[in-house]
């Protein structure tokens, strides 16, 4: 799915300037419902999960979703038909994303959850980095036909779906795990301890750090990258944050959470600077590889840190709220560099990414006692 979806977000934001006629506010606009909706909609596919005891016909229905919103990017001839498909794709994302990483923690032992959480990234990110490789042939075989291109991503959509419903077991559910009464009860939130409060606020912060990768794509548009090209930004990013992601992860069972947290956002101020001083392609592709590192240091270690705070029947649902968190900040953060875009200039947005990521940094330093223990 990673490559179906990359293959076309690799080249939107292009095709929404280029062809459409959109503005950089509102591409943030809709990168911004787009992944918020994804984050917050795993709040009740979590919990939904929790309630059923079953992860696996969630994640089919998300992947499903994902599949079917294929054909509408080729046939958008506007921005809202482009919104319209977004939404219905990060639909399935958020629907699938709670109950698939619950599951992977069934699946866990807890000595090397780090590891299995960044392993989950990594391989996640071997299709965001062949999707957009994959984009980029396509567009120099068809001649910089973008529809050809979104169409081809129907293939590998659908392939996802039947490898999930044929090659995928879920354990028995443990006979604990089944709950009666409404699928989603906010009193589930006294349940789950400051710990994990700690964690849901930590990444709501930084998310408003990091905005859309879109504003990466334009970035390096606007410095002379030709439009077949615009793929190699989410290339080189992927690239760096599969190979940091499991060795992030392995670091993340043996060292403190906070430390190696507070390394990553260390990175993402450097990244945004670089970004924003940048005055060619070369300065761009440094800040877009400081970028995925980053996002190797921090996903997995972060779903870790999620999943170490809440307890085993209610993993669904804490991945949910901290989804619900994470989204809200999204939409703010990709507004707001869309504006700044427009408004102020690109350099800005990346220099008020710097910004929100060194009061995270703050913020994490004042936490003094290690959040939670590798094991």
């Amino acid at each position: 799915m990673d490559v179906s979806s990359e293959l076309i977000h690799s080249l939107l934001p292009v095709f929404l300037v280029s062809s459409l006629g959109a503005t950089a506010f509102l591409v943030g606009v809709i990168e911004g419902i787009a992944e918020s909706t994804a984050l917050i909609v795993k709040v009740f596919s979590g919990t939904l999960s929790d309630y059923l005891g079953r992860r696996k016909g969630l994640a089919v229905l998300g992947y499903g979703l994902g599949a079917l919103s294929k054909p509408i990017f080729a046939l958008a001839f506007s921005v809202p038909w482009v919104l319209a498909a977004r939404f219905m794709d990060r639909i399935g994302k958020g629907l699938r994303g709670a109950p698939r990483d619950a599951l992977v923690a069934d699946l866990t032992p807890p000595e090397i959850r780090g590891a299995a959480y960044g392993l989950r990234q990594s391989l996640d990110t071997v299709g965001a980095f062949l999707g957009p490789l994959l984009a980029i042939g396509l567009m120099l075989v068809w001649a910089g036909d973008f529809r050809a291109v979104f169409w081809f991503a129907v293939i590998p959509g659908v392939l996802s779906v039947l490898l999930l419903l044929a090659g995928v077991r879920e354990p028995d559910a443990p006979a604990g795990r089944l709950r009666r009464g409404p699928p989603v009860q906010w009193r589930t939130l006294g349940e789950l301890s400051a710990a994990y409060w700690w964690v849901v606020a930590a990444g709501g912060v930084f998310t408003l750090a990091r905005f859309s990768e879109a504003f990466l794509i334009l970035r390096a548009q606007q410095l002379g990258l030709a439009d077949t090209y615009a793929p190699v930004v989410l290339v080189v990013m992927n690239v760096v944050y599969a190979i940091s992601a499991y060795p992030s992860g392995r670091l993340a069972d043996r060292m403190n959470h906070r430390l190696l947290l507070g390394i990553g956002l260390g990175v993402l101020v450097l990244s945004d600077l670089v970004l924003a001083r940048a005055q060619g392609l070369a300065m761009v592709a440094a800040g877009v590889a400081l970028w995925g590192l980053h996002m190797g240091m921090t996903q997995g270690l972060l779903a870790a840190m999620v999943a170490g705070t809440a307890p085993a029947h209610l993993r669904g649902s804490a991945f949910g709220f901290f989804n619900l968190v994470s989204g809200v900040a999204m939409l703010i953060a990709s507004m707001l560099a869309g504006l700044l875009w427009d408004k102020v200039g690109a350099a800005t947005t990346f220099y008020a990414g710097a910004a929100f990521s060194a009061l995270a940094l703050v913020l994490l330093a004042t936490r003094r006692e290690r959040v939670v223990s590798p094991s």
